[in-house]
Parts: structure tokens; sequence; C-alpha cells
């Protein structure tokens, strides 16, 4: 990988580990404090804490540090607003959010030497072209063709120095988040924090990536629905992903917003049954829902979906998987007593959790399942005219994520397991996906759920 001396900021990216990591413990000690007087305050006088404003302020401070700092603290940042209503503050899930949109590219001039370093002879084999086609917070994306056979590929690379400050960068991270009294310590956090910490080195590890895309691409390959490039193992290696270049709208694009309502639905129940095969057929599932990883081919009579980015693809064990339809098909039927016996196998819950903790856990999950129930035994407000359940008006992602808040702030609480908190994840994303695909709703998801043999997928009709 190509290096640069002196371990000063190159280009905007700060490769010192030490200075970024006492950056970051000066915001948190400013933080920490901030917050410390706006609680005593609270305390003494219930006016103040019910007007201040001081945790939202100080959780926009410290997620523009996380910016400014740039690579692992800003992808941290991003894990942890996606499972943040688990055990965050909502002032500071809300904020981190607005991570998802900062990344810019680094310039030409620092990321050529890292290609022609890790490609070698290779690298006189493409022509590449120097304006990045995506950025994110680890890599970023660059369009190439093979001149030998004139082969459009995309070429994923690893920004430099980002492998060898992970660990620090982590580290510094939660201990703000702990000097903040943000994150709770504690045995089930820590276990569960380590779990992440091994999840961002497998997403900094090409070959593995290129392994996981391989995989799904084989699962889905009789499927006319998906597309998963094709990966090019010559250009690849631990810090390069060679993948086929596919083109294809956003979901959100204003072309996928414009096609008919029944095609951005078949859309939406592709989706969703992916998230299903991904569950109970396939024992993997992409742990990373987020818009970017997804991208449509719009066609002249129908679409499909594109599948990118299996750095996340998580592989779970039977045993997770049973524990997890148990609950999903208690959901569905809103059997409350199933879904605790569900959680508990889940090890989200134990034998000897309290009531307010089953109570609480097992109504967020009643909540987050709300559309995969039959629209019969669901609130009038939440159906359309033809009684199908209205994705983009039912406000279902912000009801749930207030009602993970309340829980999170219980004294009764600890943190869920962390597949999980995976799973909430996923079909978090899954469902934010067909929202805003299809906003006026339709009974299409009711189908995809039952319309599979209970068999297949381990999930009860209702």
């Amino acid at each position: 990988m190509a290096k640069f001396p002196n371990n000063k900021a190159h280009h905007g990216i700060p490769l010192s580990a030490f200075g970024r990591s006492l950056s970051a413990s000066i915001a948190g000690a400013r933080a920490g404090g901030a917050l410390a007087l706006d609680a005593a305050l609270g305390r003494m006088l219930p006016a103040w804490k019910q007007h201040s404003t001081v945790t939202r302020s100080e959780a926009h401070r410290f997620v523009a540090e996380l910016g400014r700092l740039k690579g692992t603290y800003v992808k941290v940042g991003q894990m942890c607003a996606l499972l943040g209503e688990h055990f965050l503050p909502p002032e500071l899930t809300e904020a981190l959010h607005e991570l998802e949109a900062q990344t810019q590219p680094l310039p030409w001039s620092v990321m050529e030497p890292v290609l022609q370093h890790n490609l070698g002879a290779a690298y006189s084999l493409l022509d590449i072209d120097p304006t990045a086609l995506a950025a994110a917070s680890l890599a970023q994306v660059h369009r190439a063709r093979i001149k030998a056979s004139g082969e459009e590929i995309v070429l994923k690379v690893l920004y430099p120095g980002v492998r060898d400050t992970i660990d620090a960068d982590f580290n510094a991270v939660v201990r703000l988040l702990k000097m903040t009294r943000w994150l709770k310590a504690g045995r089930a956090l820590d276990d569960w924090l380590e779990d992440m910490r091994t999840q961002l080195h497998l997403e900094v590890d090409y070959l593995h990536e290129a392994r996981m895309t391989q995989r799904m691409a084989a699962l889905v390959a009789t499927d006319a629905r998906y597309c998963v490039p094709s990966v090019y193992p010559q250009f690849s290696n631990s810090v390069v992903l060679a993948l086929q270049y596919v083109p294809g709208e956003m979901v959100t694009s204003e072309r996928v917003a414009q096609l008919p309502l029944q095609r951005r639905n078949l859309l939406a129940v592709a989706m969703l049954d992916l998230f299903l095969n991904e569950v109970y057929a396939w024992d993997v599932m992409q742990t990373d829902p987020n818009f970017g990883n997804y991208r449509v081919r719009v066609g002249s009579t129908s679409d499909q979906l594109i599948l990118l980015d299996f750095g996340a693809l998580m592989e779970c064990s039977r045993s997770f998987l049973d524990a997890l339809g148990t609950t999903i098909s208690a959901g569905q039927q809103g059997d409350q007593p199933g879904v605790v016996h569900g959680l508990t196998q889940l090890g989200c819950l134990t034998p000897t959790s309290s009531a307010h903790a089953q109570r609480t856990f097992s109504d967020f999950c009643l909540r987050l399942l709300e559309p995969l129930r039959d629209p019969a035994s669901l609130p009038p407000e939440h159906l359309n005219a033809q009684g199908a359940y209205r994705w983009g008006a039912s406000e279902l992602m912000k009801r749930a994520g207030l009602q993970a808040a309340e829980s999170a702030a219980s004294r009764h609480f600890s943190p869920p397991a962390r597949e999980f908190a995976f799973v909430a994840r996923k079909l978090t994303g899954v469902f934010i996906n067909r929202a805003a695909e299809s906003a006026c709703g339709s009974a299409a998801a009711h189908q995809s759920i039952h319309e599979h043999p209970q068999g297949r997928y381990g999930v009860a009709a209702s």
C-alpha cells in the first residue's frame, strides 16, 4: 500500500492515530463537561430540563468532529447511526445520520499511487478514469476499461492509511462516547462493540468481499429480479476490488419515482423477498441496507435490482435463524408472549428479564413487524382506500425509533444481542427502501410473505 511521510494530514485525511485520538478525547471531555452541567441544572430547575438544547448542540458538535477526522471515524459514526436507537440518545442518533452525506472523494494524485502499487503490472492493462464515480467513508470507486477487451469495470479502492488506524480510531470513538456518558459501560455492550470491530475489519478486506460477492451472485443467479456484478480476480486484492460495471439508477432517483406504481411495488417486493431469502433460505444476510448499496436497472417493461457491496455480509447460525423465524411468525400474528419467547431464544432477553424489559423489547418488535401483519388487524389510518398498508405515509420508522429510544432510556435496558441488532438494522433498511419505492402502498408486501409456503421461510401465514 502506498505510504506517505511524516504521518501528517494528506489532502484532508489526518493519518496520525495519536493526533486523531487526542482531538477526539478533547472533544469528548468538552462534551462530557457540558452535558454534566446540563444534567445538574436540569435536576435543580425543571424548566431548564424542559427547554435545554445542550444535548442536541453537543451531539452536532461531536458529529462535526467525526466528519473532520474522516476515515474510520466517519464509518464508525455511520454504523452507530444505523444501530444507535438501541443504545444512544435520539439527539445523537439523529445527528449521526448527517455523516451519510459528508464523504468527498480524495484527489487522483492520492489514489493513483495506491492503484499502481497494489495492481503492479496489471495497472498498465487498464484505462482508469481519474474522476471518482463514488466515495464512501473507507474507500472510493473509479470506472475503468480493460484495454484488451474493452470491458467496463469499476475499481473499489481502500483509502491509504485506513487499515493502519482502524483499531485506534475505533477505540477513540468508543472512549469519546463513554466520556460523554452517551454510551453506558458494561460487559454486554463491550462484547457487542468487539463484534462491531470485527465487522469493521471484514469491511476493509476486499478478498473477503470478493468471495461474498461471488457467493451472493450464485444465490440469485436463477432469479431475474436481481443482478450482482461479476468479480475480476486479476485486478482484485485485499486493497482493490474490481467488479463489472453495471449502470443503474439510485433507488431514490426521479426516474425510479416516476415508474408506474405496479412496477415500484414489484421492486419493493423483490427487496423484501431478498431479506426473507437471506435469513430463511441462504443463511447469509447483507447487514448494511443503505440506499447506496442498491441500484435499479430500469427496463422497457420490467426492472431489476442491482445488489452492491457485500463487505457487510453476515453468516448466520441455524439456531439464530430458527429463533428469528419464531419471532417474526409471532409478530405477524400479534402474539406478544410468542415474541418474548423468540427474543429470549435470540438472546435479546433472558428468562430472568424484568416484565418491563420483556414488554418494551416485544413492543418494539411488534411495531417494527407491523407491515407484515394482516391488514385487517392494523389501525385504519395506516391503510389506503384499498385496505393496503401505506408504506410512505405510515411514519413507521419514526414511531419505531421513538419507541426504541424510550426503551433504551429505561433503567431496565440492556443492549440487544449483536445478531438481533443487525437484523433490526436490515429490516429497517428494507422498509425504508420499500417506502421510497412504493409511496402509495399495496398489498404486495403481505403477498410476499403469505404466498410463500411456511416450510420455505419458516413464517406462518396470518
